[in-house]
């Protein structure tokens, strides 16, 4: 039976179990279970979910762009969005790699499970930040931060909450769980 781990990956923590040379906080300083690796990626300065297992297949089903599996982000971003910039990210923008595909996008209040961060993103007095909820179903470098910088919102913070109908749900950053076989099973 496949394993699948499911982590909260903190701010500043790599997306890799080495980082030899430079000697960086990575998954192996969290995740204690051997053979597994990262489905997909998230960035370095990018905290939440992120989907471990030792099944090819199924890091195929949950990676591939082809495969739309649905993920959720929330962006805190600079600047307050207006209906205009979230209807360029629900039709989708032009990044210099291409157009992305359509993203539900809408403005949320700050999420009550929100933990804080180390280090806090900047404040200035005199620039509104405000939460984005975006659902995309493909996997670009750097998406979403791409994303709204194209409708004039740059990211400050950005966590990702599920991917399919796996979440953060009761994960604090830094902890992880198994997932039950018959879920696994159920998923692929």
């Amino acid at each position: 039976m496949p394993r699948l781990v499911l982590f909260n990956k903190p701010y500043d923590v790599l997306t890799q179990f080495t980082d030899r040379e430079h000697g960086r906080a990575t998954l192996a300083d969290y995740v204690k279970a051997p053979g597994i690796y990262p489905a997909g990626r998230l960035d370095r300065d990018s905290e939440g979910l992120l989907v471990l297992t030792d099944d090819g297949a199924l890091v195929a089903k949950i990676a591939q762009p082809r495969n739309k599996m649905p993920k959720v982000y929330y962006a805190q971003v600079e600047g307050l969005p207006t209906e205009q910039a979230l209807d360029s990210l629900r039709r989708g923008v032009v990044l210099k790699d291409g157009p992305t595909l359509p993203a539900l996008a809408e403005c949320v209040p700050e999420p009550a499970w929100l933990w804080p961060r180390d280090p806090s993103i900047r404040w200035r007095a005199a620039i509104p930040t405000a939460w984005i909820r975006l659902t995309l179903r493909e996997g670009r470098n750097r998406q979403v931060r791409r994303m709204t910088a194209a409708v004039g919102l740059p990211t400050l913070r950005l966590i990702r909450w599920s991917v399919g109908d796996w979440s953060l749900e009761g994960l604090a950053p830094g902890q992880w769980k198994d997932v039950a076989a018959p879920e696994v099973r159920r998923r692929r």
